[in-house]
């Protein structure tokens, strides 16, 4: 059986004394078209919902249900976003760091202590704990995971609409055999990452 997320990490910073703990996790690192969207969530000690997990463990019907629940009992929830511009400048990484410090700003209030998923936020001037796998162990960062994959979902539900025949809807920009035959066939739209090699290879094609 799948160990689920606790508050194992929550609690011991509460016990410090600590009050407005911040779990911060992002989505669309890897698509080659698309935002890298960051969440950040906090949390009263006594909120803890059943079936929050790592976004990736769950089904698209169970996140969107998890996702009002969150959003309810969450003290704070902050979204951020780099687009495909941002991510083309930066690389993916930077741009990814940037979406989780838009995140935490837009919660709106300055947490105590903030847990992330694997890597620090270089930018980010608070106290940090680094937990590696943390969408996995901590409660906190497996609803800001769920919070960040469902906002990144209805977006590329609506690039779906504003760019047809790619199949946004259902890849949501990742590399599968239907996004590049898509993209050979008709070439990169404005959300496309041009520093991802496929797309690169692709774009220069069409010049010649």
């Amino acid at each position: 059986m799948t160990k689920r997320p606790d508050l194992r990490y929550e609690r011991r910073l509460w016990k410090s004394g600590l009050a407005a703990i911040a779990g911060v996790d992002e989505a669309g690192v890897g698509p080659m078209a698309g935002p890298v969207v960051a969440a950040a969530v906090i949390f009263a000690p006594e909120a803890f919902i059943k079936g929050v997990h790592d976004s990736k463990q769950l089904t698209h019907e169970r996140r969107e249900a998890l996702y009002p629940l969150i959003r309810e009992r969450a003290l704070a929830v902050g979204v951020g976003v780099a687009g495909p511009g941002e991510i083309d400048e930066l690389n993916i990484y930077w741009a990814a760091m940037m979406a989780s410090e838009r995140a935490v700003a837009a919660l709106g209030r300055v947490p105590d202590h903030v847990l992330v998923d694997g890597r620090r936020i270089p930018g980010l001037k608070l106290a940090q704990t680094r937990i590696v796998g943390g969408d996995r162990k901590s409660f906190c960062i497996a609803a800001a995971s769920i919070i960040a994959k469902v906002t990144r979902d209805r977006l590329m539900f609506e690039y779906e609409e504003q760019y047809p025949g790619y199949g946004f809807a259902q890849h949501k920009g990742y590399c599968t055999a239907e996004h590049f035959a898509a993209l050979a066939a008709r070439g990169p739209t404005p959300i496309h990452r041009r520093s991802f090699a496929p797309v690169r290879q692709v774009a220069q094609s069409k010049l010649f």
